[in-house]
């Protein structure tokens, strides 16, 4: 257990950190879950919609620190490649 002032509010910070990350995380994986399941449904304009939803979502995750830049850009290509391929 920490001693110093600093240390327990270091400990403080990073629990409260820690929460809004795996907060933010949920939520990303819940608005890609959406773009898949309307995928697997077929909806093609459910899932364009899910995917603008889900793209946004996922660039807020980067600007957060919760995602690295190039992880959030595949996501992103292959979720949009999956949605175009409906339409074919």
């Amino acid at each position: 257990m920490a001693h110093h002032k600093s240390a327990i509010k270091r400990i403080r910070q990073t629990e409260t950190r820690t929460e809004r990350n795996r907060a933010r995380r949920s939520r990303i994986r819940t608005f890609v879950k959406k773009v898949e399941t309307a995928i697997t449904a077929g909806d093609q304009t459910q899932a364009n919609e899910a995917l603008r939803l889900a793209q946004s979502e996922l660039a807020q995750g980067v600007v957060k620190g919760v995602l690295k830049k190039n992880t959030a850009s595949r996501k992103m290509s292959r979720l949009n490649a999956r949605v175009k391929a409906l339409s074919a």
